[in-house]
């Protein structure tokens, strides 16, 4: 499985409790796919460099994962169907780190 990141921007207005229920939603859906989770950080809320729906600001997730290169398409689909999801952004993980000798 290869590694990728996974940043999620949620709408500012999301209360503690079903910001965390949107996470687990993902999380479980990466789990679904046959991925998963490595783990959730949190960067809390920042403001954006434009305005997405109307918001200056929102909740930023960064999520590290494995998943099968076969089931990013399908993750991308279903984070596109997560209505208080304004904006998200899958990459992957480089396997070499070029390093200055």
């Amino acid at each position: 499985m290869a590694q990728y990141e996974l940043i999620l921007v949620v709408q500012p207005e999301m209360e503690e409790e079903p910001l965390n229920a949107l996470v687990e939603k993902v999380s479980q859906t990466i789990r679904d796919l046959g991925g998963q989770v490595v783990q959730v950080e949190p960067w809390g809320r920042r403001r954006m460099a434009y305005t997405i729906k109307k918001h200056r600001d929102g909740f930023y997730f960064l999520v590290n994962l494995e998943l099968p290169t076969t089931a990013v398409r399908n993750l991308e689909r279903s984070l596109t169907l997560v209505e208080d999801l304004m904006r998200y952004l899958v990459v992957r993980k480089d396997e070499t780190v070029a390093r200055a000798e």
